[in-house]
């Protein structure tokens, strides 16, 4: 059975599907970070994320097909102990918050977002290797709380200088290791559930046309102009989650 959401409730969340997909398919990466945020003005913000891991698995099953052998392993494979360490440091957190304080934590990491994008930090030289622990790390627990991994995985792996296929191809791999590392401490803390699945599931339709867009977008669409209108979006999104809790 499918919750009893009202209309702006389930617009919300649609469009955080597809605009998860878009991302998940390498378009404007890093902005499914937006999709939490914005289920959390209509929704529990726990619930919100509980709905989305399934489909992120999904997104994650079309992604990683069309990308896979284009990846860095080795860089993979550095990623990982550090993103299990934060899945594990997540599971830890959640169960001592509540949904204002989860909306707070969203709010901000909104505009940290937002502000990251604007500054977008480089770096003159590439960085070592070993920074690899603690950005997996951030990698982890921001993906555990909100799904919003994205700026932790990218300020390690913009200064490894890797290709942009294989930039892209690494990042689709590694959210989908830290998303399957996340589904048993979902599962035993009961974000998702029968009813989160029911509607995770008729979202399936969403999430592949979203991974599919993103795809076709990458070549025929200006990604400036989509960034600034996500950033404008997720600096309006964290304010009101800031608002709402703090009200």
């Amino acid at each position: 059975m499918l919750p009893d959401y009202g209309w702006l409730a389930w617009t919300l969340i649609i469009v955080s599907t597809y605009l998860t997909g878009v991302s998940k398919g390498g378009f404007a990466g890093g902005f499914g970070t937006l999709s939490v945020p914005l289920m959390a003005l209509a929704i529990g913000p726990i619930e919100a994320a509980g709905l989305l891991l399934p489909l992120l698995m999904v997104m994650d099953l079309f992604a990683v097909r069309a990308w896979w052998g284009q990846h860095d392993a080795t860089e993979v494979r550095r990623l990982v102990p550090g993103m299990a360490l934060g899945v594990v440091a997540g599971a830890l957190l959640i169960g001592t918050l509540d949904e204002n304080h989860v909306r707070l934590l969203l709010g901000v990491v909104s505009l940290l977002f937002v502000a990251y994008m604007i500054v977008k930090p480089g770096a003159s030289r590439p960085i070592h290797a070993l920074w690899a622990w603690p950005a997996g790390m951030g990698v982890g627990l921001t993906s555990f709380l909100a799904h919003a991994g994205a700026p932790p995985m990218n300020l390690y792996l913009v200064p490894r200088r890797l290709s942009k296929r294989a930039f892209i191809a690494t990042c689709t791999v590694s959210f989908a290791a830290v998303n399957l590392m996340k589904l048993p401490p979902y599962l035993w803390l009961g974000e998702i559930n029968l009813t989160s699945a029911w509607a995770s599931l008729a979202l399936v339709p969403v999430a592949w046309f979203g991974v599919r867009s993103g795809l076709w977008l990458q070549h025929r669409v200006n990604e400036r102009l989509f960034y600034r209108l996500v950033i404008l979006a997720m600096a309006i999104v964290g304010v009101q989650l800031i608002v709402k809790a703090l009200g």
